[in-house]
């Protein structure tokens, strides 16, 4: 009968043929799995060794919070009209 490397061989083989078409595909997301990996643990380590890059600033306004009350004739665009 077949031994455990035979069947092991056997497997790969069924595998391979009938998975044929989705292997570039299977091998280009492996790829790009690893170099997110990478590029994830070098930015760990570069984090916990405190030499990562500085951290982007970016500008922008301050917006007062709304109060849940609209002025009278201070309804936008989108606001219904109740008359």
């Amino acid at each position: 009968m077949f031994g455990l490397s035979e069947l092991a061989i056997i497997l790969i083989v069924v595998i391979a043929v009938i998975g044929i078409k989705k292997f570039p595909e299977l091998a280009r997301s492996a790829g790009k799995s690893a170099r997110i990996l990478k590029a994830e643990a070098r930015a760990a380590k570069d984090e916990e060794a405190g030499t990562g890059p500085a951290p982007r600033v970016v500008q922008g306004e301050v917006v007062p919070p709304r109060t849940g009350t609209t002025p009278p004739g201070a309804g936008g665009a989108d606001a219904p009209d109740h008359r």
